[in-house]
């Protein structure tokens, strides 16, 4: 967990494919995370189109090109709560918090790849996330697969495996791309 820590602020490019029940394919957005420090995440979208969301003080901003910024309570985004307890507790290599908020079931070794998958421990994030589980390679993180709890599933490519995300993503062909040791 320590050689996964970063200092603030940090950043990473990211490819999203999001496969959802009520789509007959998957949304996908990419962009840049940055981790700002403390309790603060940022997730800016360039891809299809520009868009922001800033996550800070319990609060999430929304930010859209030629509209009004949106504020909503963290306390109404159970999923969001997850991805900030996960990234800021990898980010800032702080096991304890990270275990605090998730059962950790980890494989694979320091050296070579490696897997984290975990299990919220708060019921009102566990209603929305059923598990996150991330695939990295020595102190890298590499993939993040965020399953819900209603089915859909978000996968994220991070770093440079980012642009590598296929025109037409599957499941099968992102789970090959987060086995793939890096180069």
């Amino acid at each position: 967990m320590a050689s996964l820590g970063r200092p603030a602020p940090a950043s990473t490019a990211f490819a999203e494919a999001r496969f959802m029940k009520l789509l007959d394919r998957p949304l996908v957005v990419s962009g840049e995370l940055a981790w700002l420090g403390d309790n603060r995440l940022q997730r800016t979208i360039t891809a299809p189109r520009a868009e922001r969301f800033t996550i800070a003080d319990g609060e999430v901003t929304q930010e859209r090109a030629g509209r009004s910024a949106r504020h909503f309570s963290l306390k109404h985004a159970p999923q969001l709560q997850g991805l900030l307890d996960s990234f800021t507790a990898l980010l800032s290599g702080d096991s304890a918090r990270l275990a605090e908020a998730f059962q950790i079931e980890r494989s694979g070794s320091d050296t070579a790849r490696w897997t984290l998958t975990l299990t919220p421990r708060d019921a009102r994030v566990a209603s929305k996330v059923a598990s996150i589980r991330i695939d990295g390679q020595a102190d890298e993180p590499r993939c993040m697969v965020m399953q819900e709890s209603d089915g859909d599933v978000a996968i994220d490519l991070l770093g440079p495996l980012a642009a590598k995300m296929p025109a037409a993503p599957t499941r099968d062909a992102l789970a090959a791309l987060c086995q793939q040791p890096a180069p």
